[in-house]
């Protein structure tokens, strides 16, 4: 393998494959929506399938190393080096590269604060049926919490996905409906 070229495992077509185009992309990334996290990178280019998830991870630490971003606990936050580098070579890139992975990244950041809100719990029982535990929370508290039961494991990811993506409408439905008065 050559020096810059990356583990293509898991990236379609129009896919970044080379090593350089990857510390590129994660630059212009941690530029455009940074502070970030390592997981929320990780699963925005994942489910674009932009880049190999190890590729990810060794790139991430190799422009950690080369000063162009510095790590907080979890949290990738661009320096004056790396912003730079991204402002001057990260069109380089294919712009559809860096549309769906800017696109992704902000789908889940969001999600990231959703889940911190809305959160959804499996429990499977020994008949294959499932509960989902969902809860709204505010200020280190619970608001709301709902046991629904589920007939298998797929149906109660569903209600666990949606719950999280839609507890608050959800959440408000519920307490209008409680509050409103008898006509």
């Amino acid at each position: 393998m050559a020096a810059n070229d990356a583990f293509t495992a898991g990236v379609r077509p129009g896919g970044l494959t080379n090593s350089t185009e990857i510390r590129l992309l994660l630059c212009y990334l941690v530029k455009n929506a940074g502070p970030i996290t390592r997981t929320e990178i990780e699963n925005a280019l994942m489910e674009e399938a932009l880049v190999n998830y190890f590729e990810i991870g060794s790139c991430l630490d190799d422009i950690a190393r080369q000063q162009l971003v510095t790590v907080e606990g979890d949290r990738y936050t661009i320096t004056d080096k790396g912003r730079k580098v991204a402002q001057e070579l990260a069109y380089d890139l294919p712009r559809s590269v860096r549309e769906k992975a800017v696109a992704a990244v902000l789908r889940s950041q969001t999600w990231a604060r959703k889940e911190a809100e809305y959160s959804a719990r499996i429990s499977e029982k020994a008949d294959g049926h499932c509960s989902v535990r969902c809860q709204v929370k505010a200020l280190d508290s619970e608001l709301f919490c709902l046991d629904i039961g589920t007939p298998d494991r797929l149906s109660a990811e569903m209600v666990k996905k949606q719950f999280i993506l839609k507890g608050n409408e959800i959440y408000q439905m519920l307490i209008t409906k409680l509050t409103e008065e008898e006509k």
